[in-house]
């Protein structure tokens, strides 16, 4: 035979704290994402200059 389970004031407090740390944990996982994106954009265009810097101006004048 089980009691039934009245929520006590801990319970309630529990309960904002799993809300607050879902969020927290919400908000670190999109702003390391953003991080990440910005790190590959990054990456992306330093290769895209590099590569243009190796071919430099000479892109008009090469042989066909």
């Amino acid at each position: 035979m089980s009691l039934p389970v009245t929520e006590t004031p801990d319970m309630s407090d529990r309960h904002d704290e799993a809300v607050t740390s879902d969020d927290v944990r919400a908000r670190r996982r999109r702003a390391r994402s953003i991080a990440i994106a910005i790190a590959l954009a990054a990456f992306v265009a330093v290769f895209y200059f590099v590569t243009i810097a190796k071919i430099g101006s000479n892109i008009a004048s090469r042989p066909l």
